[in-house]
């Protein structure tokens, strides 16, 4: 697997504060991401401070990792940025927290139709998939990225 270089770090983007991906976010999930083959990769603590129930990660937290990482495949793979249409979830296990439990998200392109991208996408906790999901994402052309996104080529370290 190769690290994916977050773009945004370092000559910081002006408002650059993703509660998902931003290192700086207090609040934030600092989720980074890996490149593995056709995938894209997720690896991430689940801290209790993002519980629903006791030891159990929040429903909606799951969400947002499964749509940032469908949405950093977006930007590795087609060097463009856009937005989800369509996310449909099915948990199918509790997701543990503590830093003794490790979640991997995993994103794969399962098919392009125009500029529409359809993906899969899984969590897992230590080993077991835990959540699966079907996601859509509207690809902007990578011209309208960069002028009205300011949207920096996303690369791998060597």
């Amino acid at each position: 697997m190769k690290k994916i270089i977050n773009p945004n770090i370092g000559h910081e983007a002006e408002g650059y504060n993703c509660f998902a991906c931003a290192p700086h976010n207090p609040y934030g999930l600092k989720m980074e991401f890996w490149e593995d083959g056709d995938d894209i990769v997720c690896l991430w603590s689940p801290d209790p401070n993002y519980e629903s129930w006791v030891g159990t990660l929040h429903g909606g937290i799951q969400a947002t990792l499964i749509d940032e990482t469908a949405g950093w495949v977006i930007m590795r793979k087609f060097q463009t940025t856009g937005m989800t249409t369509s996310l449909s979830l099915k948990y199918r296990k509790p997701v543990a927290t503590g830093a003794e439990h490790k979640v991997e998200i995993r994103a794969r392109v399962r098919e392009v139709k125009r500029t529409f991208v359809f993906m899969d996408v899984e969590l897992k906790c230590d080993g077991e998939i835990c959540t699966t999901a079907d996601v859509t994402f509207f690809c902007f052309s990578q011209k309208r990225a960069v002028e009205e996104f300011n949207f920096l080529p996303y690369e791998v370290e060597e």
